[in-house]
């Protein structure tokens, strides 16, 4: 008995050491993201390296990455309060705070590639519904409205209890409960419903704006490398497994997931790793379909990607540390050690972005005029695109500030993760 106790006082105390080291990651990327968007605001595009060739880059990848880490955060909260899987209830809460704070890294990355920042807002006022991107926008602001309305009914409970406290946390409760005071049953009962009419909802619209991510792709004749009919199911498959892997991670070092989650992390382990291998199914078929087709501009995109210049990226990055360790940790013994397959979810999310990075690079390094990068000496005119430090560091600073919106949803959010949580059990509508 001595010797558990001590095991679980030297997890906890690696617990707050990682809540600790998560906060000075996020601040040092925050404050290094500063940079970033100096340069981005003063500067435009000069100091990008993508050009006329590689017309998106880094800033774009990210985007698609952070919108599937949301969407699949998402579904995982979905089989909780739609689909009643008991198994995830503690961290229902935190999957939906999760897709918020992922949609507004995605938004925030898109946002920094756009030509004219301060013209972001002209796609709701002046939008061209016969694009994919207009009707994407709308379903994105959708998206972010059913998210906070969610949570609200989420934590309206817990908020509305806590906001007698006389402390900085009591008042941020007040403010937050919009003036609600009732703590009724019927009112409980309410929440209960108007949470699953929300998430109900949110499921197809989280697969419509992520799938639609994927056709926005797929569509684009002229680039053969995106022009497939998978890629809005690869585009889906590939959320779930970013999503239910960062949660590993999350909830890992915010919910005790060492001690008290246990069997929570171990259990979304067995789920990302079913999701993943699906995934690697796809990902072959495609490559298979591709080399059996022999269309020598879809050959010469995944050339590019497994044999070109970034192959690094597809062989080191995201098959490697992204796809191997994690499909080792998660398959033999380390699979019922929640500290394992955290770190396997760490190094899934992570190679996801190298796979985002190797969707959207090497599909415009393929030259559509053949010979044109020769032809034309430009550093703007290059299909050997890699990412400059103030991209980098705004980006940097981007996860930074997602890190630190996580931090602040830690100390500041009432932490009601009881397996019996009022908004957890089956609601009749």
């Amino acid at each position: 008995m001595d010797f558990i106790n001590e095991l679980l006082h030297d997890q906890n105390k690696v617990s707050r050491n990682l809540k600790k080291l998560f906060w000075i990651i996020g601040t040092c990327l925050f404050l290094v993201g500063f940079y970033g968007w100096i340069v981005r605001i003063n500067d435009g595009h000069i100091k990008a390296n993508y050009g006329s060739i590689v017309t998106w880059g880094l800033w774009v990848a990210a985007y698609i990455y952070f919108i599937g880490l949301s969407a699949g955060s998402f579904l995982v909260s979905s089989m909780v309060y739609v689909f009643n899987y008991k198994k995830f209830e503690r961290i229902g809460k935190l999957a939906v705070f999760t897709a918020l704070v992922t949609l507004l890294m995605a938004l925030l990355s898109i946002w920094a590639d756009l030509g004219h920042m301060g013209r972001a807002w002209h796609v709701m006022v002046y939008p061209n519904f016969k694009s994919p991107m207009a009707w994407m926008i709308y379903l994105y602001s959708t998206y972010m409205l059913l998210l906070i309305v969610e949570i609200y009914f989420l934590l309206r409970y817990d908020l509305v209890t806590s906001a007698n406290n006389k402390t900085l946390k009591g008042k941020i409760y007040k403010l937050l409960s919009l003036g609600s005071k009732d703590t009724s049953e019927k009112s409980r009962v309410r929440d209960k419903k108007i949470v699953k009419v929300l998430a109900t909802a949110g499921v197809p619209i989280a697969i419509l704006f992520h799938g639609g991510v994927g056709a926005l792709f797929g569509v684009v004749a002229a680039r053969p490398h995106w022009h497939s009919g998978l890629f809005p199911i690869l585009f889906l498959l590939s959320a779930l497994v970013s999503g239910g892997a960062l949660l590993t991670l999350i909830s890992s070092v915010f919910q005790e997931g060492w001690t008290k989650n246990r069997e929570i992390v171990v259990e979304l382990g067995k789920m990302v790793l079913g999701l993943l291998l699906l995934d690697i199914l796809f990902q072959i078929s495609e490559f298979l379909i591709v080399y059996r087709g022999g269309i020598p501009g879809h050959v010469a995109g995944w050339d590019l990607v497994i044999k070109g210049p970034y192959a690094w990226v597809f062989w080191g990055w995201q098959g490697f540390v992204g796809t191997l360790i994690p499909l080792f940790l998660l398959t033999f013994k380390t699979r019922k050690s929640p500290q394992w397959v955290a770190l396997a979810g760490f190094l899934i999310a992570a190679g996801i972005f190298g796979l985002r990075l190797n969707i959207v690079i090497p599909g415009l390094a393929v030259e559509e005029i053949h010979g044109l990068t020769s032809a034309i000496y430009s550093h703007r005119v290059d299909p050997h695109y890699f990412p400059s430090i103030s991209e980098w560091m705004l980006t940097f600073g981007i996860v930074g500030f997602g890190m630190l919106l996580f931090g602040l949803g830690e100390f500041f959010l009432p932490k009601s993760y009881e397996a019996n949580s009022h908004l957890s059990s089956e609601v009749k509508i």
